[in-house]
């Protein structure tokens, strides 16, 4: 199991993208990963954007960035709202200074850019939040996965098998 001993933390809101968060999740743990869900609150359901539910086991202020190998971000509509709390940019831009793997698909990109680490990266999402990348200053490319240095992107569902290759390929080494 090439991630055993790896701590990840998935973030989630309501509204989030079923399968991003569930298929990545489930990958990182076949390899051997911990992943931790973490929400607003702790212990509490979140609803999928198609009414699969996860509970979260932390609360954004249980954990510390500090503790983990890598950050997930889910796609759906949560990015938009998880961008709104402060502890969650504060994850994203520790795991980025300390050159952790950030893993963000569809508009999770949104996340990254209120966390104001996308200038000069390679990254893609999903079209619709093309312009919001490029204004951001990332590069953005039309491609199922990107990857530049830590950060590892990815454009929606379909592009999974590819996104979750390269994440954790990242996060392995």
């Amino acid at each position: 199991m090439r991630l055993q001993n790896k701590k990840v933390i998935q973030i989630v809101s309501d509204d989030f993208e079923d399968l991003e968060l569930w298929y990545p999740v489930l990958r990182l743990r076949e390899e051997g990963a911990t992943v931790h869900i973490v929400g607003e609150e702790a212990n509490k359901k979140y609803i999928g954007k198609y009414g699969v539910p996860v509970e979260s086991e932390f609360s954004f202020q249980d954990i510390s960035p500090n503790d983990y190998d890598a950050i997930l971000v889910p796609g759906g509509w949560s990015p938009d709202k998880l961008r709104r709390y402060e502890e969650v940019l504060n994850m994203v831009k520790t795991m980025d200074e300390k050159q952790k793997p950030i893993g963000q698909i569809c508009h999770a990109g949104w996340v990254l850019i209120s966390a104001n680490i996308l200038r000069g990266k390679k990254v893609t999402s999903t079209p619709g939040i093309k312009d919001d990348m490029i204004n951001a200053g990332a590069t953005w490319l039309n491609e199922p996965v990107v990857v530049d240095g830590h950060i590892i992107s990815s454009r929606r569902p379909p592009d999974l098998p590819d996104y979750m290759k390269a994440f954790i390929e990242v996060l392995s080494k």
